[in-house]
């Protein structure tokens, strides 16, 4: 511990000693602070002891500043008004300004779709703001968060610690994946046909099972297993696999790859969330709620947009 927090000095006991000398009464102090008068004569003592000089002298039925207590004053003075103020006062942020790095935590399906949109909003409005883009998953983003790895988090989660606020950003289902010219399932997929058909997964346990197995106990025929969605729709054109995908990341792959389409699901999968997610203690941090508000506008705007080549 340095010298200076070593010291055994009560910060307000300097609040103490602004005041006396403000009003040059212990009475008059007494009543601004709301204290007994033996409160503010033991809180002077205490200071004129840590300092080791006298600070003030009687003077009538009050006391005046010492040469030592009026340099004290000249120095406490200032400080303490920029405490209050640091303290009292709303941070100042400027994106345009700001050089503020942000770590976001993204899962695999959210990055395609949400963070080229992003930096282009952030290169408008605050360009000299920086990403660090983290991958994260159901579950590893709450030890990320309560780590500190990451500030925020967008991604599907499952419990987290306390101390972490999530928000919905969108409730999204699943969608089958599928190349016309080679996989045929006919005018509509059925149980029968998906289930005949191989089907690449994405597993971030590194097995065989994917949400398919998981959620509904459906066994598939599964080709390969891969650990993010990023080499889906390259694995999906020209061949016969089926890959069963959230909806979201089906129309970024279609943009890319639009020969390849999606057809809805033979039996109910559900939807799932996709959350934002922050720690509770930084939800006043203004650089933060500003990537925050872009990163919702951006999931609102986006949500209800189509996803092309869609059948029944």
């Amino acid at each position: 511990m340095s010298q200076t927090y070593s010291r055994d000095l009560d910060l307000n006991l300097l609040r103490v000693f602004v005041v006396v000398a403000e009003t040059g009464s212990v009475t008059a102090a007494a009543g601004r602070l709301y204290l007994t008068q033996p409160a503010i004569s033991a809180s002077l003592k205490r200071l004129q002891s840590a300092v080791g000089a006298p600070l003030f002298a009687r003077q009538g039925r009050g006391v005046s500043l010492t040469a030592r207590g009026a340099r004290l004053l000249d120095r406490a003075r200032p400080l303490l008004s920029a405490l209050i103020d640091a303290a009292l006062a709303p941070p100042a942020f400027d994106p345009t300004e700001s050089d503020r790095t942000v770590r976001i935590g993204l899962a695999d399906s959210t990055e395609t779709w949400l963070l080229p949109r992003l930096l282009a909003e952030l290169a408008r409005e605050a360009p000299h703001m920086r990403v660090v883009v983290l991958p994260v998953q159901f579950r590893t983003v709450g030890s990320a968060l309560a780590s500190g790895a990451i500030d925020l988090a967008v991604t599907v989660a499952d419990e987290v610690p306390s101390g972490i606020a999530r928000r919905t950003l969108f409730v999204g289902g699943f969608v089958c994946l599928y190349d016309p010219r080679h996989a045929r399932i006919g005018k509509r997929l059925t149980r029968a046909s998906y289930l005949a058909h191989q089907h690449v997964i994405v597993s971030y346990n590194g097995d065989l099972r994917g949400i398919v197995e998981d959620l509904l106990g459906i066994d598939r025929k599964v080709r390969v297993s891969v650990p993010t969605f990023h080499p889906v729709g390259a694995l999906v054109e020209g061949s016969d696999l089926l890959a069963t995908v959230p909806e979201r990341v089906a129309r970024e792959v279609l943009v890319h790859r639009p020969r390849l389409r999606t057809a809805h699901l033979p039996f109910p999968l559900g939807a799932t969330p996709m959350e934002l997610l922050y720690r509770s203690a930084l939800a006043d941090d203004p650089a933060l709620q500003f990537v925050m508000e872009h990163i919702t506008r951006i999931a609102s705007a986006d949500v209800r947009a189509p996803a092309r080549g869609q059948r029944r």
